[in-house]
């Protein structure tokens, strides 16, 4: 074998005949990738962030029908007067019977608050954000009970128990009245 065969040189390397010896990327690409990524999640975090708002808001006001079919429920099948408490003002709903067997409580956090009670109070009514009670008897009519709850960007739905059926249902604002 002569000598320097079976050896590479530092210039050999460097020609790309050495497999392993480039490996890695550089700077520049990785600021080319990081740039990218960026660009990407600026332009799709407007469209999550009203997804997740239209999530929140689904999601109580599918709470408040949940709740609102439990006190219902109770007053039927318990044969009691349940008593719902509705309070703009702490964000909360509360269900009770005249015994105290019964309480129930739901509260509507942040960002998401009740704006009004339907139906809503006399015009000469100095606060409509003030507590309001509705009396459920059993087997007697259900009262005409509507709550709107919304955010701070503007959206809302209308949470309604129809009086001739006695089934809550959800809207979204704007496409049936109460």
């Amino acid at each position: 074998m002569r000598r320097g065969e079976g050896l590479r040189t530092s210039a050999e390397g460097r020609s790309g005949t050495c497999p392993t010896c480039e490996r890695g990327i550089t700077l520049i690409e990785m600021l080319i990738v990081m740039a990218l990524i960026a660009l990407v999640a600026g332009m799709s975090y407007p469209s999550i962030s009203a997804g997740l708002d239209s999530l929140r808001l689904r999601s109580t006001s599918d709470a408040i029908i949940g709740f609102l079919n439990t006190a219902l429920a109770r007053a039927d099948t318990r044969q009691q007067v349940v008593e719902i408490l509705i309070s703009p003002q702490d964000g909360t709903i509360t269900a009770t019977t005249g015994d105290h067997g019964f309480y129930k409580r739901l509260e509507v956090v942040n960002p998401l608050r009740i704006l009004s009670v339907q139906p809503e109070l006399a015009a000469d009514a100095e606060d409509q954000n003030q507590t309001r009670r509705f009396l459920v008897y059993p087997g007697g009519a259900v009262p005409k009970i509507g709550i709107e709850i919304g955010n701070s960007k503007g959206r809302k739905r209308l949470v309604s128990i129809d009086p001739v059926t006695g089934v809550p249902q959800s809207v979204i604002e704007g496409s049936k009245t109460l």
